[in-house]
């Protein structure tokens, strides 16, 4: 189907045709039509993704569609946008998002009127086909898990009339806006992109229409309207430059970045939601679970990620790059400090994504050749384990009306498969072989040099190892009855999480040749190669990580778990032990006057020490500072 296609093709298929489909799909009502659609989209997306790997590298200069200029085209789209969010501005009463919006349109003007452009249109390397790859495989297992799951959202909430033509256009946009921010060179192209991403996290969070996922939607759309206008002032630094508005020329170590860096920095914080702006991500929990697996895992968040690692080699040795390294482990720390204190699924998942991002920060502001390996392996490894993690608590959070994680207790006795498939998650974020903790192991050594660095990264780690492994027990905490209780879910929903817990687990495994095959490309000739690859062993001269004998390892104890499991199905179950007072019923003890009392397991969550409403407002006060002093670096 594919043959004789060449790079141009591709990107089109991957960036301008999601926005036609999406067009499509707006206008069809028909349940069956718009899903055999979207799928027919979502295996074009995959299959050019894959394709795109034997062209990369590429560069490809500005193009013509439909007889029209690309870049005239984008300019025009960029009005448009900023329009409509004007107008949502207005509808909604929102002086802050009209504000902001008038600004962009000014700074737009000016960046037009002076006729700016880049000769390399679209750039494709390494770090641009990861994030290619994340955007179309892991976005498009979450569109069409998203098909079972909005039917199901959509009975529930006993609606008159359906908006999954609206969700599945917006959805699909977003992929296409995805791939061409992160495959952009011509930072007008950027913008653009960048922009549509706003608006469609807008319409995703406020989907629903109830009077808070509106509020959310519109906090989600000032801030990171915000990012955009950040984004303009990086354009309009770089107009005044030797680089003009090519990313490339930008970017290229040595070249004098200055302010420009600084504002693209702040772009990619708010985008990605680090303190002080995290409330936007918090807030798109109120939006169907498929979008707060697209908003944490493989889109929306990581754009600022890239941003920061793709701006890299103009950083290096630079004090923006050294506070580039604290703002992120703070932020990491300071996520994983909040997420201990929850007990809410969606929450633990939104600051643990926060947390993450922060990680990969510092790793790339440390810019070395192993702290921006690790970045990489965090982003690839984040991305399949957190639209894993989310989709099983939306499967959850179908059957038990809950997304409390005590009334997640001894879950794994009525949804088995469910359960045991979240565990295995949580294990991939915490337990070797498996990449996450592969990256994280990087980044830690890569931080061995700074001291601020390495602490807060030390304890960030530690915190979480405990809000993980504390949910994890809470699954598989009631005793084993000898037989489970068998599990439907939709065939969509099994494949969504069969594959993402099979992709999880075998790139882990093969994680020493996605580095000898990706990472030469990403790193360079700038940083060299920093781990050698020795049968299934990444190793340098501070130690070794043995990914496949660890992967032995990980197997046997698969094994012994299910011996483990046959055993205790044949054991007698008794009732716990409860200080010599049981009462004649099952689970009651005997309390004061003889009342008979039930029995009840729950976790500490330390409100006291760790919640929101005690640390939140301190931790954005130094976030603003270390933004403050970031800004003051590059002035």
């Amino acid at each position: 189907m594919f043959h004789g296609i060449d790079t141009e093709q591709l990107l089109f298929i991957l960036i301008v045709f999601p926005f036609l489909t999406a067009i499509c799909l707006y206008g069809i009502r028909s349940h069956r039509l718009r899903s055999s659609i979207l799928a027919v989209s979502c295996l074009l997306l995959v299959s050019s993704a894959l394709l795109l790997i034997g062209r990369t590298p590429f560069r490809l200069g500005p193009s013509r569609l439909a007889g029209f200029d690309a870049r005239s085209l984008a300019e025009a789209g960029d009005f448009l946008l900023l329009g409509v969010v004007f107008y949502f501005g207005f509808k909604h009463r929102h002086l802050l998002i009209k504000i902001l919006a008038a600004l962009q349109i000014v700074l737009l003007g000016v960046l037009t009127a002076n006729g700016h452009s880049a000769p390399v249109a679209f750039r494709g390397d390494n770090l641009s086909l990861v994030m290619v790859l994340i955007v179309s495989l892991v976005g498009s297992i979450i569109c069409l898990q998203a098909i079972a799951y909005m039917q199901a959202h959509e009975e529930h909430r006993k609606l008159e009339r359906s908006g999954a033509h609206r969700f599945f256009s917006v959805m699909l946009l977003f992929l296409g806006a995805m791939n061409g921010v992160v495959l952009a060179n011509d930072m007008g192209f950027f913008y653009f992109f960048f922009e549509v991403t706003t608006l469609c996290s807008f319409l995703l969070i406020k989907h629903d229409d109830t009077p808070i996922a509106i509020e959310n939607g519109l906090r989600a759309l000032w801030m990171n309207s915000l990012g955009g206008l950040f984004v303009l002032s990086a354009m309009l630094a770089m107009s005044l430059g030797p680089s003009g508005v090519d990313m490339e020329k930008m970017i290229a170590p040595g070249s004098p970045g200055g302010i420009c860096l600084a504002f693209l920095c702040l772009a990619a914080f708010t985008k990605s939601a680090q303190f002080p702006f995290q409330s936007w991500l918090l807030g798109a929990m109120v939006a169907p679970t498929p979008v707060s697996a697209l908003l944490h895992s493989s889109t929306m968040v990581k754009i600022g990620v890239y941003m920061v690692l793709r701006i890299a080699p103009a950083m290096r040795g630079t004090f923006l790059s050294e506070i580039v390294t604290v703002f992120g482990a703070f932020a990491f720390l300071a996520a994983a400090t909040l997420a201990v204190g929850q007990s809410n699924g969606k929450k633990v998942l939104a600051y643990s994504t926060i947390s993450n991002l922060g990680l990969i920060f510092a790793c790339a502001g440390l810019n070395t050749a192993e702290a921006l390996t690790a970045a990489v392996m965090l982003i690839l490894f984040h991305a399949i384990v957190k639209a894993l993690l989310f989709l099983c608590v939306g499967a959850i959070e179908q059957r038990i009306a809950s997304r409390d994680i005590e009334d997640m207790r001894g879950l794994y006795a009525t949804m088995p498969v469910t359960a045991l498939i979240t565990v295995l998650g949580v294990v991939m974020v915490i337990m070797p072989p498996f990449g996450l903790l592969l990256g994280k192991w990087m980044a830690i050594e890569s931080a061995s040099g700074n001291l601020q660095a390495i602490v807060m990264a030390a304890t960030g780690s530690a915190l979480t190892v405990m809000y993980w492994a504390r949910w994890a027990g809470t699954l598989m905490s009631d005793p084993f009855a000898g037989r489970f209780t068998p599990e439907r879910q939709p065939l969509l929903t099994w494949g969504a999480l069969g594959v993402l817990s099979a992709g999880g687990c075998i790139l882990s495994v093969a994680a020493p040749w996605l580095y000898r095959k990706l990472f030469p490309g990403i790193i360079g000739a700038v940083y060299g190669a920093p781990y050698g690859v020795h049968v299934g062993i990444l190793e340098n001269a501070r130690g070794v990580f043995p990914v496949v004998p660890l992967a032995v390892v990980a197997a046997a104890g698969v094994a012994v778990s299910i011996l483990a499991l046959i055993r205790a199905s044949r054991a007698r179950i008794v009732k716990p032990y409860l200080s010599g007072l049981q009462a004649d019923a099952p689970g009651l003890f005997t309390g004061p006057m003889n009342r008979p009392v039930k029995a009840e397991a729950g976790n500490y969550y330390l409100s006291s020490l760790f919640g929101e409403k005690r640390l939140t407002a301190w931790i954005n006060f130094a976030a603003f500072s270390l933004l403050g002093l970031l800004l003051g670096s590059a002035l």
